[in-house]
């Protein structure tokens, strides 16, 4: 979204060398292949329950490797490119948000001079990526600030400098989703029509897949026709089951598929749930019914209850997370298209206004484009 700091920040990209640390991610390091289990004896239907980690909880983290353990020249190598992969992945995410605006900018000065007309122009950016009148203050504030506690005057030191401005205020949100030790320990999944719930869902499955966690997925959305069938391609492809009902109550839906799980020795249940929007009322308060029937077959479940949120609405999504916080509260969200659209800024304005911890970006069409979010990688991808 800030092309134009690269004007701003002229020579700033000549100090960048091919020695520079690789950004850490989330990423974890390739381990020695494990005793060979395949996935559909590992995930069959009426598989029998696997034991459990000895922690009391466990941080969700990308996809373990199990390739055979390289040698050590081939690891180092390896690491290499999984983070490369990882951050570029951010960054081409973000690429509209970056560039959309770049031709706004043609009358901004190109002084060294930190200057108010710089501010001011600054400012109009920010506002214009939908990062919220908000969190521009705040971030314009700190940046005033900083500059004059550290004295500078040159305009190409700012980038550093804002970048970690962003990442810090993104910091409140950066939050992983724990699983607790509960079985089967439940994520209900609500949102607005169109946000992408089911193929978050499919996503979501395959991380924790990925994660040794065994799935079931509970059709809650008996209102549209093709969702359950959506539901089941994802599936099958990820050798899961999917607990539906041709008609009926999805309240029961769910209930029975918690059942189902609890005695099959299911880790976790993802209940979808219909798309609604915040002005039908009735339709948000039959979340709460939904979660008052989950709670008569485990008073503390649902365990997550994760709001999807698509990046191409903007400044909408604050107010999609006033209302289904009030009706169900929200414990995670997840940002999906942010591919697709030049508001990526809008997470920052979550951060400042409502506060609630982002789990998962989705920045492509891909089964495995569902990331952890990480603040830092964030502030980086629209920084660059």
């Amino acid at each position: 979204m800030f092309d134009f700091l690269k004007k701003i920040f002229k020579g700033d990209e000549s100090k960048k060398t091919d020695s520079k640390p690789i950004k850490k991610t989330n990423k974890l390091k390739t381990e020695p292949k494990k005793p060979a289990v395949t996935k559909s004896k590992k995930f069959e239907k009426e598989s029998n329950k696997k034991t459990k980690p000895k922690n009391d909880a466990a941080q969700l983290k990308p996809a373990k490797k199990t390739e055979t353990k390289p040698s050590a020249d081939q690891d180092d190598t390896l690491k290499k490119d999984e983070k490369l992969s990882f951050a570029e992945k951010i960054k081409q995410g973000l690429k509209k948000t970056r560039d959309a605006i770049s031709g706004n900018l043609s009358a901004l000065s190109f002084t060294k001079n930190i200057d108010q007309e710089f501010y001011d122009e600054l400012e109009m950016t920010l506002i214009a990526a939908d990062v919220g009148y908000a969190a521009t203050q705040q971030i314009i504030s700190e940046l005033k600030d900083r500059v004059k506690k550290e004295k500078l005057e040159d305009g190409a030191q700012l980038k550093s400098l804002l970048k970690k401005i962003l990442s810090e205020l993104l910091q409140h949100i950066e939050k992983p989703l724990i699983h607790i030790e509960t079985s089967p320990f439940v994520i209900l999944v609500v949102g607005v029509n169109g946000a992408g719930k089911t193929t978050t869902i499919g996503k979501l499955t395959k991380l924790l897949l990925d994660e040794d966690k065994s799935v079931l997925i509970a059709a809650g959305d008996t209102f549209r026709a093709a969702a359950k069938e959506q539901l089941q391609v994802w599936s099958d492809r990820n050798n899961v089951t999917v607990i539906s009902q041709d008609t009926g109550d999805p309240s029961a839906v769910i209930f029975d598929a918690m059942q189902s799980a609890k005695a099959k020795g299911i880790d976790i249940v993802i209940a979808d749930t219909a798309g609604r929007l915040p002005t039908q009322k009735h339709l948000i308060d039959e979340l709460a019914k939904i979660k008052k029937v989950i709670q008569k077959f485990d008073e503390t479940a649902p365990h997550e209850t994760i709001l999807v949120l698509d990046a191409n609405t903007g400044q909408n999504a604050i107010n999609q997370i006033k209302v289904f916080n009030e009706a169900v509260s929200l414990t995670g969200l997840i940002m999906t298209k942010l591919d697709g659209t030049a508001k990526g800024g809008i997470v920052a304005a979550i951060a400042k206004e409502q506060p609630i911890p982002l789990r998962f970006i989705g920045v492509g069409e891909k089964i495995d484009d569902l990331k952890i979010f990480s603040a830092e990688d964030y502030a980086e991808g629209l920084l660059e």
